[in-house]
């Protein structure tokens, strides 16, 4: 090669620059393009007398200044930001809804309970019953209200669950596209197609902000992207794709299943992290549903204690009380895939002080020895408990977590149930006492002592824990007969008649001790002081208790009673915190949540940023070197034509000599 060769490929090599450089200034701005440079080694000179002469210069290739390290740790921080960023949005709607000084649930709690002291005031009012009524009503309705508001939180989820893996679809198959593309471009001259490989990135990195996914290069330069616990979602240019299903446990929630064939497997939830995907998914796991269950807890803990103690009460018409709420029980959702036909399961409320959080799944093992095999898990913790056998043909019960079960015979093995036993109260909980004459206030016993008593002891007022054994009512014009209590001074003890069913013997008569409590048939008081000889106390049904406001007091003291958080694993456990508590703990627990979630979400933009610096400061396009470059290439180019120039005119120069 001669002078003429060597400014030629001088000329080659400043034209690849230019054009690589203006290439660079143009794409500066361009999402996910990685800045190229041309790579050119000196040309293999020639052996002369003199030594070795040079032969100019070769182009080898245009490489794209890239990372994969670099890139995996934007990416990274990429999808973890994108999930935090999807949690923050939910989470902190939820603690807003909940935490509103106005609109929350404390302040109907608290007007209901004051609603209960005015009625405990002014007994006799059919105005201060109504208004109990009243804030009754508007409690319930802020229960449904919010119910109602995570529920349409829960449909904008299934939304966002429907549009991200319609995302990842896409984002997939334009993968293996590219795929199938690069591999073409860069077969047919071996020279890397780097635009369509920074398109890939690009996509690659969209698609992690959706969910996390691991990318894996094989010889062919492809990516091969799996998902989840290492289900194949691109490999080469073969897509496999996600959809967003009716979940088999239970059908309002939408889940992600992987197609293959002609059948759609679920995921697992827990396995798809990071993205948009894993950050919805994640809050209605761990936050909305048990928020959901945490209210419905406080639901049935409030209507149950105060429907207990509202049918220990008599209204304005002489008549027991009734149940003041209503509301719905445990639900059992079968999952779809159950055999045919759907082996039954029923829950029953048992104890509203054990509830739980938790939803629960109950699985059927198979039968063995003749019995029949049902594991119960928890799925708040994973704690998994056997159900006790029984035999095949009959059915079984367990108690667990203050609830029921009864468990059917003649299931197929992998048949399962999701018992939600509170998901389902705050939406469905009503006022069911219609009236105000209904509200029982009062309570259904009357004591009194004999006005010919003749010793100086006195009788409580007396209370109620049952009302199966009361004295009976009056039928007029007969007078009703009370229970009596007769005392012997020669034997210190008491003789109880007309009680029904009658004491037993051994506790008949019963020996006296001033102050001391005495329950019998549901019914309790105390006698204080020093009776005489043949002196009396009586217990009847309270006929006339219009003004009577005891069990009205026994109602509002609910409020500061602990209702719920039995440990029921252990025995003689006792509930150890108010319905009012249990809704503080619920809104903290969401509160804290929405805080730490907002401060990772601020800490993850700052990892982001450094990461895309660090990214950037290879790859990115900087104006000012490319600026240079320009100047340096176009030097060089006219550098290269001013040598073509010299070797033409000593070209002519030779030919001038020949004439």
């Amino acid at each position: 090669m001669g002078v003429f060769g060597i400014g030629i490929s001088g000329m080659n090599a400043a034209q690849a620059g230019l054009i690589t450089t203006g290439h660079n200034i143009s794409n500066a701005s361009t999402p996910g393009y990685s800045r190229q440079e041309v790579v050119q080694v000196a040309s293999i000179p020639r052996s002369g007398g003199a030594g070795f002469l040079g032969q100019g210069v070769s182009l080898v290739t245009v490489r794209r200044l890239y990372n994969d390290t670099l890139s995996g740790q934007l990416t990274l921080a990429q999808t973890q930001g994108s999930q935090l960023d999807a949690y923050n949005v939910q989470i902190k709607q939820l603690s807003n809804m909940f935490s509103d000084p106005s609109a929350g649930l404390a302040p109907a709690l608290s007007n209901f309970f004051n609603g209960v002291s005015d009625v405990a005031a002014h007994a006799e009012s059919v105005p201060s019953r109504q208004a109990l009524l009243s804030a009754a009503n508007t409690l319930t309705a802020r229960f449904q209200d919010f119910d109602q508001q995570m529920s349409q939180m829960n449909t904008g989820i299934n939304a966002d669950i429907t549009t991200s893996v319609n995302s990842i679809n896409g984002y997939a198959r334009q993968v293996g596209d590219l795929n199938l593309r690069i591999a073409s471009a860069e077969g047919a001259n071996g020279q890397p197609a780097n635009d369509l490989r920074d398109q890939r990135d690009a996509l690659v990195t969209a698609l992690n902000q959706e969910v996390h996914t691991s990318v894996f290069k094989d010889s062919d330069g492809n990516y091969n992207i799996f998902i989840g616990n290492g289900q194949s979602l691109v490999v080469g240019a073969r897509v496999f794709e996600l959809a967003a299903t009716p979940s088999a446990e239970s059908p309002e929630r939408i889940t992600v299943g992987y197609k293959s064939a002609n059948s759609i497997t679920p995921l697992a939830e827990s396995s798809l992290q990071g993205g948009l995907l894993g950050g919805v998914l994640s809050f209605r796991s761990t936050s909305l549903d048990a928020a959901q269950n945490a209210l419905g807890r406080v639901a049935i803990g409030l209507a149950q204690s105060f429907n207990v103690q509202h049918r220990l009460g008599q209204d304005l018409n002489g008549t027991l009380g009734s149940d003041f709420f209503s509301f719905a029980g445990p639900a059992v959702l079968p999952n779809s895939d159950n055999s045919v036909p759907l082996a039954t399961v029923s829950a029953t409320l048992q104890d509203a002080s054990a509830l739980t959080t938790s939803s629960y799944s109950l699985k059927y093992t198979g039968s063995s020895g003749g019995n029949e095999n049902f594991a119960l898990t928890r799925t708040s913790d994973g704690t998994t408990w056997l159900v006790p056998p029984f035999s095949v043909g009959t059915s079984g019960t367990m108690t667990k977590d203050g609830l029921t079960l009864t468990l059917p015979s003649g299931a197929t093995v992998n048949d399962s149930w999701t018992i939600e036993p509170t998901r389902f109260a705050s939406g469905s909980i009503q006022v069911a006492v219609k009236s105000p004459q209904d509200i029982a206030a009062a309570a259904p016993i009357r004591t009194a002592a004999s006005l010919t008593n003749s010793g100086n002891a006195t009788i409580t007022a007396g209370s109620v824990s049952s009302v199966g054994n009361l004295p009976p009512l009056p039928i007029p014009p007969a007078p009703a007969v009370p229970v009596t209590l007769t005392y012997a001074a020669a034997t210190g003890m008491f003789t109880v008649s007309g009680a029904s069913p009658a004491l037993p013997l051994a506790d008949n008569p019963f020996n006296y001790s001033a102050g001391s409590l005495i329950s019998f048939n549901g019914m309790s008081f105390s006698i204080s002081g020093t009776p005489s000889n043949g002196d009396t106390f009586t217990l009847s049904r309270n006929s006339n208790g219009v003004s009577d406001n005891r069990n009205a007091l026994a109602l509002g003291a609910l409020q500061a009673s602990n209702t719920l958080g039995k440990n029921a694993s252990i025995a003689g456990s006792q509930a150890t915190i108010t319905f009012g508590g249990a809704y503080s703990e619920m809104v903290s627990q969401i509160g804290n949540t929405a805080r730490q979630t907002d401060m990772s979400a601020t800490a993850q933009v700052n990892v982001i940023a450094q990461a895309k610096q660090s990214l950037q400061s290879l790859s990115g396009v900087n104006l000012d070197e490319e600026a240079a470059n320009l100047l340096r290439f176009q030097q060089a180019y006219q550098a290269s034509g001013k040598l073509m120039q010299i070797a033409n005119t000593l070209f002519q120069s030779v030919l001038d000599l020949a004439r």
